[in-house]
């Protein structure tokens, strides 16, 4: 069985989650040692493209079966490029919008994971799995089946700020290890409830009996196929997760997603000289919607790039404090905070390589 890993944002285990240990089960899939003989064919003497300075987002729109540490791979080959990461891990058997951050863009990755994310999922009633999806072991069954008017009188207890318990086959850290690591090796992995909201959730279509199709709208650190679990349970009827689509992820909706075939097409015909890679990416500022631009002087802009503060004077000089993403002539430059009539670079963006084209910088 294929563990997949946490829908949504992870964040760190709260100091109440404990591990029970069991008997130990290994499924001998384990990582091969670096010294494994097959790990050298497969090396072989193979020559190593040249990486190079890509800076931007690509917002993919991730095939099911395919896992987020995959996707980033797969970018970071067409692209040749030399960092890249991706802004909230989606699951294998989820499609939709995973964004990817290259090159200077992984700095701005927190503003991205911060944002709130918009899912539509199916629900399959009276099953419920261990890995709260289709992939997992059935643990409960039940023959009931809820109306469309049951459910919509239980979504009010799964809107707001609620507590949640994440799932045991979930890529939250305990000690070091991932509770799905933990739960396939054999060890009964026990998580406390955490706070998450939960924007909007809504009943959208029930195409039989069996099944019920959902949105919803929430913020870091929700687990979707939590909420089928919780739902299921309170029903009466039990429940898992059956199909998974993230549409909107912070700043980045669906318009912004592109399929994986039409991204290698690009690159192929950007590697035959009939377009550029640049069109595919999106601006590094794109992460940074939310947060507002301050345009300095060129002076100035010299004295943030070396990791000076700038003393903000005159009438033009913002009244406001906080996160600022500063700009020269229309350029990146810098994550400032103001405070104390200073400007204080936080974080200096090197945007020299390949970047957006200019046309990218107006979204549609």
């Amino acid at each position: 069985m294929t563990i997949p890993p946490e829908t949504g944002t992870v964040e760190a285990p709260s100091a109440a989650t404990t591990v029970v240990k069991t008997t130990h089960v290994s499924d001998g899939r384990g990582p091969r040692d670096n010294n494994d003989p097959r790990n050298k064919q497969k090396q072989g003497n193979q020559p190593r493209r040249d990486r190079r300075d890509v800076h931007g987002w690509v917002v993919l729109d991730k095939p099911i079966g395919m896992t987020s540490t995959q996707a980033v791979a797969i970018l970071k080959r067409l692209f040749q490029a030399k960092r890249a990461g991706h802004a909230g891990t989606l699951d294998p058997l989820a499609s939709g919008g995973l964004p990817i951050a290259l090159g200077e863009a992984t700095k701005t990755v927190p503003f991205v994971m911060d944002g709130r994310k918009r899912y539509r999922f199916t629900v399959t009633w009276g099953e419920e799995r261990d890995t709260d999806d289709t992939e997992g072991r059935v643990t409960e069954t039940s023959t009931q089946r809820p109306d469309a008017e049951a459910i919509r009188a239980l979504l009010p207890q799964f809107t707001g700020r609620i507590e949640q318990t994440p799932p045991r086959y979930s890529a939250i850290k305990i000690q070091g290890e991932r509770a799905y690591d933990l739960a396939r090796d054999g060890e009964v992995v026990e998580l406390q409830p955490r706070p998450v909201e939960i924007h909007e959730l809504t009943l959208v279509d029930q195409p039989d009996p069996d099944h019920s199709v959902f949105e919803a709208e929430c913020g870091k650190g929700t687990y979707v196929r939590a909420l089928a679990r919780d739902m299921g349970r309170l029903l009466g009827c039990y429940g898992h997760i059956s199909a998974l689509r993230r549409t909107l992820v912070g700043p980045f909706t669906e318009n912004d997603m592109i399929p994986l075939e039409q991204l290698e097409a690009l690159c192929n015909r950007a590697a035959s000289g009939e377009g550029s890679l640049a069109d595919a990416l999106l601006p590094v500022e794109t992460a940074l919607d939310d947060i507002p631009a301050l345009a300095v002087t060129r002076a100035d802009a010299a004295r943030l790039h070396r990791g000076q503060a700038v003393l903000l004077r005159g009438r033009d000089a913002p009244n406001s404090s906080g996160t600022v993403y500063v700009t020269v002539a229309g350029r990146l430059l810098a994550l400032a905070e103001i405070g104390n009539g200073e400007l204080i670079p936080k974080r200096v963006f090197n945007l020299t390589g390949l970047t957006a084209s200019s046309g990218r910088n107006e979204r549609d």
